[in-house]
């Protein structure tokens, strides 16, 4: 926006709310009455401490505070502004209002910088929303240098390292970021992670491919010891590389929460695994200002719930409406947010408060009460959510002694692959041929894009009777086979498909 009249002059800000970032309008006016800065637009006191930071850069850069009476508004002033942000903007807004830097070019970037005592212009928080704003906007973004910026795609973003470089003007102080963040994107990972490193967890790790494979929920539950967190820290290596769209997504998130982002510019999908003692409101989403959840976090990537039965009940629960949608909306008296939230769970626990019922060699010291207490956190409407539920043993100490190794996450990502690209295909046939659009109603409409064979609906109607599944419960373990069948690269669901899903169904299959 350009200058209005010879005593107001305007420049483009940002602010966040929630993981986005919203355009303002930061408009300055002089007068000629008592000299002072007064800030307007409903900001937050970081928003007023500027004037104090503004006042000592002018001063360190070189320039003149104006003995006027200057008024800046915040546009939209409906909406409350937080943060350091508008430092720049403001001083910029002041210096050419006063006429003491060149306007030309102003009104193509967009400001966002703290302002340091010394006249330096401080790392912007949460660059990426402001990229992506920018992006939209035409505009180039200016702010201070980062060592951790994150290069996007059509995103023109430039540096100011002091205040007293705009003398210069914007085309002559502004300096454009080096390409530093290409060793970041060779696709090597940090660690070196690999199934191959699990010994004696050949099903489970089957299991996981299935789940990868489907993008479907998994519990595990088994003793301590068994590698049930060591198999999970281990799903991202099986999985495809994030999409750009998640990618985008992801990095919003992430970097409003000042999150590492080496990762996805590497294309791994994120993995996070919050502790068990972690509140709604860490989990889901919300405080003051509100900000995005672990789940939001896990956007694109594997949430892990260790010791899931020692999660409260109630955080548990808040997880079901976001699984269902694939994000979380959270309102507040100042409006909605929206963050997204599609992520792949999996869960692991113990099956009793000592760890050991069930256990081929140590004996279960929990009275009845406390098992079935303990248990009862596993079910509920939480677990008609979950896909797989697997009982994990302890390897026998011979093969870790002996060194045996199995499936490695190259093995897995192979089979993983192949099933995603068969099932991509089997659904673009059904829509082609039509039977995408005439599935029905009721049970039998659910259970017809499966395509299961004659055979296979007779194996699936006996199991359902004999474990007495629900309605969803039968729709999950043909979820299951279907996706197993991907993997065999089946047209149709067979019995045998249906018998092996069947043995991931565990305690769930009682739903």
């Amino acid at each position: 926006m350009s200058a209005a009249s010879d005593t107001t002059f305007a420049v483009h800000a940002a602010c966040i709310r929630g993981v986005e970032a919203v355009p303002v309008t930061v408009e300055v006016s002089m007068t000629g009455s008592i000299p002072g800065i007064c800030i307007v637009g409903l900001g937050d006191t970081a928003v007023m401490d500027a004037r104090v930071r503004i006042r000592s850069a002018l001063h360190a850069g070189g320039y003149e505070m104006p003995r006027r009476n200057i008024t800046v508004n915040l546009a939209p002033g409906d909406m409350r502004k937080t943060g350091t942000g508008f430092d720049l903007p403001i001083m910029v807004a002041i210096l050419a209002i006063s006429g003491q830097i060149p306007k030309a070019g102003l009104d193509q970037c967009l400001f966002n910088g703290e302002l340091a005592l010394d006249g330096g212009v401080l790392p912007m928080r949460a660059e990426v929303p402001y990229a992506l704003l920018a992006r939209e906007e035409g505009l180039t973004l200016v702010g201070g240098f980062s060592s951790d910026h994150v290069e996007l795609e059509g995103v023109t973003a430039t540096f100011l390292e002091h205040v007293g470089d705009l003398r210069r003007g914007a085309g002559e102080s502004l300096r454009a970021f080096t390409n530093h963040a290409s060793a970041l994107t060779d696709g090597h990972s940090h660690d070196s992670l690999d199934f191959a490193d699990v010994i004696g967890q050949e099903v489970a790790k089957r299991a996981l491919a299935i789940a990868a494979t489907g993008g479907l929920g998994m519990l595990m539950v088994g003793s301590p010891g068994a590698g049930k967190t060591m198999l999970a820290r281990r799903m991202t290596t099986i999985l495809p590389p994030i999409g750009e769209s998640e990618r985008q997504e992801a990095l919003r998130i992430h970097s409003v929460m000042e999150g590492d982002v080496s990762r996805l510019l590497q294309g791994e999908r994120p993995f996070r695994s919050p502790h068990h003692s972690i509140s709604t409101a860490g989990l889901v989403g919300g405080g003051r200002p509100v900000h995005p959840g672990e789940i939001s976090l896990a956007h694109g990537g594997v949430l892990f719930l260790d010791e899931l039965a020692e999660f409260p009940s109630t955080v548990l629960q808040s997880l079901r409406q976001p699984m269902e949608r694939g994000s979380v909306r959270i309102v507040r008296a100042e409006g909605a947010y929206t963050f997204p939230a599609r992520f792949q769970l999996l869960a692991a626990s113990n099956p009793c408060p000592c760890g050991y019922l069930g256990d081929r060699e140590v004996a279960c010291t929990c009275p009845p009460y406390a098992v079935e207490r303990y248990q009862a956190k596993l079910g509920g409407p939480l677990a008609d959510r979950i896909d797989l539920m697997l009982d994990i043993q302890r390897p026998d100490p011979k093969l870790i002694v002996e060194g045996e190794r199995g499936l490695s996450s190259k093995d897995l990502a192979t089979i993983v692959k192949g099933g995603r690209e068969f099932a991509a295909q089997r659904r673009r046939r059904r829509v082609d041929s039509g039977r995408g659009q005439c599935a029905g109603k009721g049970i039998e409409g659910a259970i017809a894009p499966f395509e299961l064979d004659a055979r296979a609906r007779c194996s699936l109607l006996e199991i359902a009777r004999r474990v007495h599944l629900t309605g969803r419960g039968i729709v999950r373990l043909c979820r299951v086979a279907r996706t197993i069948a991907d993997i065999e690269e089946s047209k149709e669901v067979a019995c045998e498909h249906v018998l092996e899903a069947s043995m991931y169904q565990g305690r769930s299959s009682h739903a």
